[in-house]
């Protein structure tokens, strides 16, 4: 079976300085160390959760995805920081740092994007005519929020490079399952934006969560809290059968394109033009999930890839 028709999806995220991408059965993480070489850390999912047939219902699998968001994405990210902090630094980005800056994130998340739209709509509420139009400027507020968000970041010159990154895990996903070289030179070509990309998927979940909430109508603000924060795997569930549908059809159905375009335009955001030694690391990180299941890595030779560290990690 070619790589383009093979059923599993395999896909990642950008770290500080690499790539982690995720396959069926290990997920690895490369990161560009200071001095130039490539690291790598090679690990293996929990069977117990990743290849569990009930975690992988509809709705269920979209759960999965979260904590594949928020568990590995947040492990590869502390592992990507002590690498790119380099062995000269006295710091690590693990323990009470580590944590503590984590939890300090979703505080400031759920103030900015759940709680700041609650209180600016409550002050004008009654005014509002129905809860329809109350959760939609609701909804509004907390996409521009996050819109803005993303605007203000990518001036930041550590982030910039992280979603150079970020457009390098696009392009090396597109060329395999394009089915061409898992080469710099012939992943540069393919787009950086991609149909199953997270940013897409949190757009989903902002507008899904309008939806749904506009079913439980215009409860007291702690309530309304509340509420969005218990809706937040269900609308998960849902955004993801939504994307997955959605990125299934793209290249057979016009209308799919058009209701997909925002994510995609959206993803000019997060992702910039990679490097050639971006693409590097993120056809490096590929490739170490492919080999894992044993699968041909489609390269004109794996010596176009720089030298790997000699202390690879596996667990």
């Amino acid at each position: 079976m070619s790589p383009a028709n093979r059923p599993f999806n395999y896909g990642g995220q950008a770290v500080m300085e690499g790539v982690m991408m995720r396959g069926e059965r290990d997920w690895a993480v490369v990161v560009r160390a200071p001095s130039g070489e490539i690291v790598i850390q090679r690990q293996a999912l929990p069977p117990a959760v990743y290849r569990s047939r009930v975690l992988k219902w509809p709705f269920l699998r979209g759960l999965v995805m979260l904590w594949d968001s928020m568990g590995l994405g947040l492990r590869a990210l502390m592992w990507s920081a002590d690498v790119a902090l380099g062995e000269e630094s006295d710091v690590r980005f693990n323990g009470p740092l580590a944590w503590g800056t984590i939890a300090a994130s979703l505080l400031l998340g759920v103030g900015l994007f759940m709680v700041v739209p609650m209180i600016l709509v409550s002050l004008v509420d009654r005014y509002i005519a129905s809860a329809l139009w109350s959760n939609l400027a609701e909804g509004i507020l907390r996409l521009a929020l996050f819109v803005g968000y993303l605007v203000a970041i990518g001036f930041m010159p550590d982030i910039r490079r992280v979603f150079a990154y970020h457009g390098a895990e696009h392009k090396t996903i597109n060329a395999y399952e394009g089915a061409a070289l898992l080469d710099a030179e012939s992943v540069s070509g393919y787009s950086r934006a991609h149909v199953r990309c997270g940013t897409g998927f949190l757009l989903t979940v902002l507008i899904v969560f309008v939806l749904v909430a506009t079913l439980m109508g215009r409860p007291p603000l702690l309530l309304r809290l509340a509420s969005r924060v218990l809706l937040i795997p269900i609308v998960a569930g849902i955004s993801y059968e939504l994307l997955k549908v959605s990125a299934r059809f793209y290249g057979r159905s016009g209308l799919v394109r058009l209701l997909m375009a925002p994510g995609l335009i959206l993803q000019r955001l997060t992702t910039r033009e990679p490097e050639p030694a971006m693409l590097e690391v993120s056809i490096a990180a590929l490739r170490q999930v492919l080999e894992s299941e044993g699968l041909a890595v489609p390269s004109r030779a794996v010596a176009e890839v720089p030298g790997v560290a000699p202390a690879e990690q596996r667990a």
